[in-house]
């Protein structure tokens, strides 16, 4: 039986699967999409917070009808809770009730499949159905376990000591994103396709709102993403990402504003803004009131 994307055999296909699948790719993030499938390669997906590097991921999931299987990197990640630990728990409850029984009649035992925790890595390699795996947030982990997702996506095989070499039976669709928070290896790179996601452009941005928020007039996502793109154009500690771009569009409508005005954006700041100093700069900027009373009509 054939997975969905072997019948991939142009970029236009994979747009037009992803979009199927609610994600709208333009066409490089649809090139590198068919590379990575084709080559079979991971995907190194690179670019400001919040502009749909996870969102492709699940994208893709959905549009393969593969199973996604999620590491979400953070400082600290080490390799029991990235690949794989024993259930120490466990072992010691079967070593209790063997008390009197020599080690080495043991030990096979409570080191065995049954005493063994599956982290993310090691489920995606021993996964017998097809998925796609998501690194995200690379950027967070260090160096050290950064050498760990090298030596897996190198050749998607694990050695435990215990059980020995574990090798994929299938093998995953990679992606990993980075908030560039942190400059990643030159070596974990080679190994990548590498997609920068940028914030979209207002038709882009458009036509996402369109398709998130099908009620809104098309002239209406048209001014909601060229006041967005005009915001993220000053120097913020955080700037709008898409995900926030729908919000305030959800919000706008929600609150039956259907103009893009100085009062309604004073009024609703907060919603595409999290830090007040990013408020009240952006509020200068726009020459807005955000201290006016906000009374409904």
């Amino acid at each position: 039986m054939h997975a969905m994307e072997d019948n991939w055999t142009t970029p236009a296909q994979v747009r037009a699967a992803l979009e199927g699948a609610g994600y709208l790719a333009d066409d490089r993030i649809a090139q590198v999409v068919f590379l990575a499938v084709k080559l079979q390669k991971p995907i190194l997906a690179e670019g400001p917070a919040g502009v749909g590097k996870t969102a492709l991921a699940l994208a893709l999931a959905d549009a393969t009808g593969r199973r996604l299987v999620r590491l979400q990197c953070y400082e600290g990640l080490d390799e029991a809770k990235a690949l794989y630990e024993w259930d120490y728990h466990k072992q010691l409850l079967r070593l209790q009730s063997d008390e009197g029984v020599r080690w080495d009649e043991v030990e096979g035992d409570i080191f065995s499949e049954p005493f063994l925790l599956e982290r993310p890595l090691l489920e995606a390699i021993r996964s017998e159905d097809p998925v796609v795996l998501l690194i995200d947030e690379t950027d967070r982990i260090e160096v050290e376990t950064e050498a760990l997702l090298l030596e897996v996506l190198d050749s998607f095989q694990v050695t435990i000591p215990e059980l020995g070499t574990i090798r994929a039976v299938t093998r995953p669709i990679v992606v990993l994103t980075s908030n560039n928070t942190r400059e990643l290896s030159e070596a974990l790179k080679r190994r990548c396709l590498y997609l920068h996601i940028p914030y979209p452009t207002v038709e882009r941005e458009r036509a996402i709102l369109r398709s998130r928020v099908p009620e809104l007039p098309e002239q209406f996502a048209e001014k909601i993403a060229r006041t967005v793109a005009s915001i993220r154009q000053i120097p913020l500690r955080k700037a709008p990402s898409v995900s926030e771009t729908i919000d305030w569009a959800r919000t706008l409508l929600a609150l039956g504003i259907d103009e893009v005005s100085d009062a309604a954006v004073a009024s609703t700041l907060n919603v595409l803004l999290k830090h007040q100093t990013d408020i009240e700069r952006t509020a200068k900027e726009l020459s807005l009131d955000i201290d006016a009373d906000v009374r409904p009509e």
